[in-house]
């Protein structure tokens, strides 16, 4: 996204606006400098004021739920969060000139930086499940490159966080590619088995080049048509590779159509790519895992209403949060219709009203053949 498209860079003290970074659905993120200690950094500016109790609620929990993990190597630090003069909310995190999305878009990565990506990760989301964290989006754009070249996991924008609960419009905000089966039929709105599958599926896209269950031909991969391939959830192993058969058999594992036949946690899966490190004769990573913070967040109600607010609180209601506007872009509401989004999911195809009609038609004349044909057999008319 061109800086021309973005909107204009909040004023911030103590930083010094550089260019933009990119947007998404609901935020943009820009390079800044701040003035003490000296130092380049990412802003994540929300594209609205929070002028919701929901808004607030998801930002809060957003940064909270970084800040509470973001000593782990693997997860993208947070510096600080503040509202802006504009009304606008914004988290100061650690700067990331790139992400595995870039990196292995149509190019897939050597199988030992996949593995070495795998074991890193699966420490964070361990980390984030000991603090009773779910990160709920686990995809490879989410997963930036740190200065060291090391990848870190960002973007806690629908985390739930023991004691939280998660908004209807929090619960249906995905990135369809890389959920599990049971989220995306509503079973359930997230769980350790759902980020163990997500993560399995964010490394076949980092070996693979593209998602797990999506085609070459991109009008075939429409919201519906890739929903129904990952509930049915038959694992196709890693294509044009050799020697991957015992790193397919550990991702589908992790992506079992049941969730009690996956790994039962992160520590464990980690453990398995550590194995296959070995096996491969790649340098092990180290499965690194923070013990939870010693000073817990206080349990909030189902729907906060706080009586002193963190921030400035705005005086009139928007029509939709940014969660919601998040769902709504992963259904396919984008610009560009017809073109596939940012995760590679192409618009589904329009029901006719006339073929709705004429279907509804078939229907009625079924069943009424059907009703006579009783009536009849049944003597009740001659």
């Amino acid at each position: 996204m061109t800086e021309k498209r973005l909107p204009p860079p909040p004023r911030l003290a103590g930083f010094d606006y550089i260019r933009p970074l990119g947007a998404g659905g609901f935020a943009a993120v820009y390079l800044y400098e701040q003035d003490l200690p000296r130092r380049p950094v990412a802003v994540k500016v929300l594209t609205g004021e929070l002028r919701h109790a929901r808004d607030r609620s998801d930002f809060e929990a957003e940064a909270d739920a970084m800040a509470r993990i973001s000593n782990h190597p693997s997860i993208v630090s947070v510096h600080a969060a503040g509202i802006a003069a504009d009304g606008r909310p914004y988290l100061v995190m650690e700067y990331c000139p790139g992400s595995m999305r870039e990196r292995t878009r149509g190019a897939p990565a050597p199988l030992e930086a996949v593995l070495d990506a795998g074991v890193r990760l699966a420490g964070a989301l361990e980390t984030a499940h000991r603090s009773g964290i779910l990160h709920r989006d686990i995809k490879p754009s989410n997963v930036l490159i740190t200065a060291t070249g090391r990848p870190a996991l960002t973007d806690f924008g629908i985390a739930t966080l023991r004691g939280r609960a998660a908004s209807d419009e929090r619960s249906r905000a995905m990135s369809i590619p890389w959920a599990a089966p049971e989220v995306l039929t509503g079973e359930t709105p997230g769980s350790v088995a759902g980020e163990i599958w997500s993560l399995g599926a964010t490394l076949y896209t980092f070996a693979a080049g593209h998602s797990p269950f999506a085609l070459p031909e991109a009008e075939r991969n429409t919201r519906r048509a890739i929903t129904a391939r990952i509930v049915r959830a038959r694992y196709r192993p890693v294509p044009g590779a050799s020697g991957y058969q015992p790193f397919d058999a550990q991702l589908a594992r992790a992506m079992a159509r049941e969730p009690k036949d996956r790994f039962a946690s992160m520590r464990e899966f980690g453990e398995s790519l550590q194995h296959l490190q070995r096996g491969y004769g790649f340098d092990v990573t180290p499965l690194d895992l923070a013990d939870p913070p010693a000073i817990p967040v206080a349990p909030l109600p189902a729907a906060p209403r706080p009586a002193a607010p963190r921030g400035p609180v705005g005086a009139r209601l928007r029509a939709t949060t940014r969660v919601e506007r998040r769902a709504m872009l992963g259904s396919g509401a984008k610009e560009g219709a017809g073109a596939p989004d940012r995760d590679g999911i192409a618009p589904d195809a329009p029901t006719s009203p006339l073929r709705a009609g004429l279907l509804g038609a078939a229907i009625a004349a079924v069943l009424v053949g059907g009703l006579a044909a009783l009536a009849i057999a049944q003597g009740w008319i001659g």
